[in-house]
Parts: C-alpha cells; structure tokens; sequence
C-alpha cells in the first residue's frame, strides 16, 4: 500500500481527499437548500440525515491523508542515506494517537447523532462539561503529534533529496507545502514520483 501511495499522481491525491469530498458536500448542500427553499417547513431530521454520511467522509479522508504521510515518513526511509538517523519509532507512536483519538471522536459523533435522532434525548450539561475538561487537552496533543507528524514527513522528504543531514531551514518550505496540503500535494508528489522512479 506504501508504494501505491508513493507512486500516486499529485492529482489523484488531490481528487480522493479534496475533491470527492468536496463534490459530495456541494451536492448535499444543494439537496439541504433546495428542501428549505421550496417552501415548505424544513425538518431537521432531514438535515440530521445527511449528517450520518460526515463520519464516512471524515475516515475515507483521513485514511488517505495519514496512508501517505506514512508511506512518505516510512516508505522512503530506505532512500535515507546511511550516516543520517530518522527518529521512525517516535513518529509511529506520534503518528497513531492523533488517528486514535479522531477514530474516537467520529464513533463519539455517530452515537451522539444516533441518540438525538432516535430517542430525542439530550446530553447533559455534566456530561458536556465532563468532556470538554477531557476533549480538550487529548486535542491540543493531538494537534502537536499532527504537527510533529508534518515535520517528520518533510524532514525525510528533503532528506532523501539532498541526500545529508537537514535542518529545519532547509526543509521549512516543504513543511508548509505539507501543512498546506491542497496546494503543496501538487508540488511534493511529483518529486516523490522521481525519487521512487530513481
């Protein structure tokens, strides 16, 4: 799975994880404002219907997203040059807890919808508050370890390239291009095309 990701053209990267997505959003959207503006009285189970299809969305979105970090961060470690030493197992763990606790929140959302949708029932505030004193500080790790993740993945990437040990400044513009994925993707992929060609 590692080299399909890594021989996937810049374009199809961008069609799974922007551009289906985004087709799907525009059409549910359509189909939402339509029923509104027909005039007649807009029910919110109607809307709350189109919500089930968010988790799918958000997983095919992910696993494609972290499939190619992966297959970048791990899949061209055997292009790194012998003298350098990638830090791999910190990445891994780093790599897992953000995907863990995204997974958690999206079946967190889809029992939630169910509850709401099914029985009419609404969380109480204890449980509200209870969360967010949990959610909140799991996200701000999560957020550093997708950080470290962006890091690591064009570290190796300018690695393999130049072929000697980096720093930050010389693999700064690759780190946002990732960061920056829906326009960097262009720019990256096609260099990790070359180096897989090579």
């Amino acid at each position: 799975m590692t080299e399909k990701f890594l021989k996937a053209k810049h374009w199809q990267l961008f069609l799974l994880t922007f551009g289906i997505p985004m087709i799907f959003q525009f059409v549910m959207m359509g189909n939402i404002f339509t029923n509104v503006g027909s005039g007649n009285n807009p029910n919110p189970t109607f809307m709350f219907n189109y919500m089930k299809f968010f988790p799918i969305m958000m997983i095919i979105f992910m696993g494609i997203f972290f499939g190619w970090f992966w297959s970048v961060a791990v899949g061209l470690q055997i292009k790194v040059p012998e003298g350098v030493k990638m830090k791999v197992k910190k990445f891994k763990v780093f790599f897992f807890i953000p995907m863990t606790y995204m997974l958690f929140i999206v079946l967190f959302i889809v029992f939630q919808m169910n509850g709401i949708m099914t029985e009419g029932t609404e969380p109480s505030g204890g449980l509200i508050g209870g969360l967010v004193a949990i959610i909140l500080p799991l996200h701000l790790f999560s957020m550093f370890c997708i950080f470290y993740s962006l890091y690591f993945v064009a570290k190796t990437f300018k690695t393999v390239e130049l072929q000697r040990e980096v720093k930050f400044s010389d693999f700064a513009g690759e780190f946002f291009m990732i960061w920056f994925y829906p326009i960097g993707i262009w720019i990256v992929q096609p260099k990790i095309n070359k180096m897989i060609e090579n």
